[in-house]
């Protein structure tokens, strides 16, 4: 069904037993369960050892699940009917060195189940966008570890997967070919793609990613938007509830804007080369905003910007897990 979670899970499990008469146990995943739906583009974030990669081999039937369910394009992971829907991108792919981009997407053709023309018909394409047409016939011994990441992206979209599955997918980029990768990413969804990423580069999840799920020693901590997650407290001054926090760059002498912001709790006083002033006043209320303005306008000062503060996924990440930990 075309609206059907493309990724499902439920109560999902994996313990490893390791050993004299298997009595070592460890939990790897205890009880996921979140869904991914069709045309998102959702990342998979965690510290290494969360669970990451045993979650990803449950899918693609790499590694048994000892309980729950896990389900891939309405197949039981596993299933070599969800497995032809899918292109993976795994962080470290081995390409024999006597290959060309050419031959090596020959080979990944027949292994996907393609013909001999359907794989030319789409390989030149797929290494323009990829920006390797023009060492196609190029020997990947000569590779860098970059191009490597591009060719490895082009094999996971040869056949034309509905769900795409990458690991550290911008790994090795420099940032031209990152921000590339993202704008393939948003083609995939456009065209009504799955993208899923299992990435530690949080400023790349956060640009591209709809939603997320973070995982910490095999526990399911956070799945949601992106925009939820870094979002700052709601301002709610009746109620008493933490106000996100105001930046404003200013341009006044250090006297005026002292006085006009009077008994607030700054977190920051920097002074740039033009002269400009950023300030960061802590908890700032809608209240306190309007009348620090009108303090800093009676005074003279020139608002040049006024702003909340907004944590970073990487400012929610870490906190979700210290909050764990604690």
């Amino acid at each position: 069904m075309p609206d059907s979670p493309v990724i499902e899970v439920d109560s999902l499990r994996k313990v490893y037993c390791d050993g004299w008469l298997r009595r070592r146990r460890l939990e790897v995943l205890k009880g996921l369960g979140f869904e991914v739906r069709p045309g998102e583009i959702f990342g998979l974030l965690g510290p290494n050892g969360a669970g990451k990669t045993t979650f990803v081999k449950i899918l693609l039937g790499i590694v048994r699940k000892t309980s729950g369910q896990a389900r891939l394009l309405g197949f039981p992971a596993g299933d070599r009917r969800g497995r032809r829907q899918i292109g993976f991108l795994p962080e470290n792919l081995r390409i024999a060195r006597h290959h060309t981009a050419l031959t090596a997407l020959d080979y990944y053709g027949k292994l996907s189940g393609l013909s001999a023309s359907q794989v030319r018909r789409r390989r030149d394409g797929l290494l323009r966008t990829v920006g390797l047409a023009d060492r196609a016939s190029d020997s990947v011994a000569k590779y860098s570890k970059g191009m490597l990441q591009r060719l490895g992206l082009a094999q996971a979209l040869l056949h034309d997967p509905r769900l795409v599955m990458l690991d550290e997918p911008t790994d090795g980029l420099d940032p031209l070919g990152r921000a590339q990768v993202r704008g393939i990413m948003q083609t995939l969804k456009a065209e009504g793609k799955t993208v899923f990423i299992n990435s530690h580069l949080l400023q790349e999840i956060e640009l591209v990613c709809d939603r997320v799920a973070i995982l910490d020693q095999g526990w399911l901590r956070y799945v949601g938007p992106v925009k939820d997650v870094t979002a700052s407290k709601a301002v709610d001054t009746a109620a008493g509830a933490d106000a996100p926090d105001l930046l404003l760059e200013l341009a006044g002498t250090d006297e005026a804007i002292h006085a006009a912001l009077y008994g607030a709790e700054i977190s920051r006083w920097e002074r740039s080369a033009d002269g400009r002033l950023a300030v960061v006043i802590k908890s700032a209320g809608q209240a306190e905003v309007d009348q620090r303005v009108d303090r800093l306008r009676q005074q003279g000062v020139s608002i040049v910007s006024l702003s909340r503060q907004r944590r970073t996924l990487e400012d929610a990440f870490l906190a979700i897990v210290a909050e764990a930990v604690e």
